[in-house]
């Protein structure tokens, strides 16, 4: 698998300033988007209790992350069934072969993830998925707003497909230009009141300039 790097595996490509893509140019410097999927399993009847889901399936829980276009960037199998995506995540990022998230750039995840540094997720309690803005909805607020284009982008996500399993190898040397230290990547994943602010001026100088285009 690693040999075959190049041929399965894409190292992430932030989204530049001059992006013209509908989906993805109002998120600059994202480098695509992440989520975690159950596959089932058949396991020992001891460790059933383990991999039970919250909806009662026996699975593992895999993270994947992909790019923009479908291509994925990592993946992380393994976990039981009732481990929470946000601690599988967090298990990503502290592997040494793991997910390398460099500062000043992020990925999009949904709102079962906590909205902080490197992880853009969605306004909680707000219109959010594609099927919401059917039948000519249309956004009234700077958070619907910024929840429909995330959702939007996000989806690619929801669309993945993979031929092979790398559920016993882990990509290595992930980087963005390949001279990034140690601590020039994220390392947690934490609330940040910088980051929320953040957040919340994107969906306003979104939400401005979606409007100043109508007008």
């Amino acid at each position: 698998m690693i040999r075959c790097q190049k041929d399965f595996w894409k190292l992430p490509e932030p989204i530049p300033e001059n992006s013209t893509d509908y989906r993805w140019k109002w998120f600059k410097n994202c480098l695509g988007a992440l989520d975690g999927t159950y596959i089932r399993v058949k396991v020992p009847e001891q460790e059933k209790p383990k991999y039970r889901t919250r909806k009662g399936e026996i699975a593992t829980n895999v993270l994947g992350v992909c790019s923009q276009d479908l291509q994925f960037i990592y993946v992380l199998a393994g976990w039981e069934g009732s481990a929470h995506d946000s601690r599988v995540l967090k298990d990503a990022l502290s592997r040494r072969n793991g997910l390398k998230v460099p500062n000043g750039y992020y990925y999009l995840v949904d709102a079962g993830y906590t909205n902080g540094t490197g992880f853009l997720a969605p306004f909680r309690g707000q219109r959010y998925h594609l099927n919401d803005w059917r039948d000519g909805h249309r956004p009234e607020t700077p958070n619907e707003f910024f929840n429909m284009k995330h959702s939007s982008a996000r989806n690619v996500i929801e669309r993945r497909e993979m031929a092979l399993d790398p559920i016993e190898h882990q990509v290595d040397n992930q980087l963005v230009d390949g001279t990034l230290e140690t601590n020039d990547y994220i390392g947690t994943v934490e609330s940040s009141d910088e980051w929320s602010v953040w957040r919340q001026n994107l969906a306003n100088e979104m939400w401005n300039t979606w409007n100043g285009n109508r007008e």
